[in-house]
């Protein structure tokens, strides 16, 4: 594991790691988030306030997208080696400098893939070729 950097978070790629399996990096990740569901609750008698009461923790789908590039490959391998079989698997999630020193990483419980998107391919507009992975997950972990 790279060491752990405490340079500001600039020009960063997001490495991922699906139940051992390396599967590259990506340069962009969306969906790092979650949400408490807050349920409110008047009293009867009490007109200070309402009651706001947790419910459930909602967390939102992951997106990692990058170019295609030879780590394209270990994508299709890994979603070829399911063969129709989704199962819950762990996930880390590193984001890391140009260099490659870690700044900061998360561990993912419960993760499913949601999506996989290849490239779109266009004569007449030259632009980067990429892939999105789209996945769900339960939560963090330590």
């Amino acid at each position: 594991m790279p060491a752990v950097t405490a340079d500001p978070s600039v020009g960063v790629c997001f490495g991922l790691i699906l139940d051992q399996h390396d599967l590259g990096s990506f340069m962009t990740c969306n969906g790092l988030s979650l949400e408490i569901e807050i349920e409110q609750r008047e009293e009867g008698g009490n007109n200070l306030f309402v009651h706001q009461l947790p419910g459930r923790i909602k967390y939102q789908n992951i997106t990692l997208t990058r170019p295609v590039n030879a780590d394209s490959a270990k994508v299709r391998s890994w979603l070829a080696s399911m063969n129709g079989q989704i199962h819950r698997s762990t996930a880390e999630i590193t984001a890391m400098t140009a260099d490659g020193k870690r700044v900061a990483s998360w561990g993912l419980i419960g993760v499913i893939p949601v999506k996989w998107q290849g490239p779109s391919f266009n004569a007449e507009s030259p632009s980067v070729a990429t892939e999105t992975l789209e996945f769900a997950h339960h939560g963090f972990v330590r």
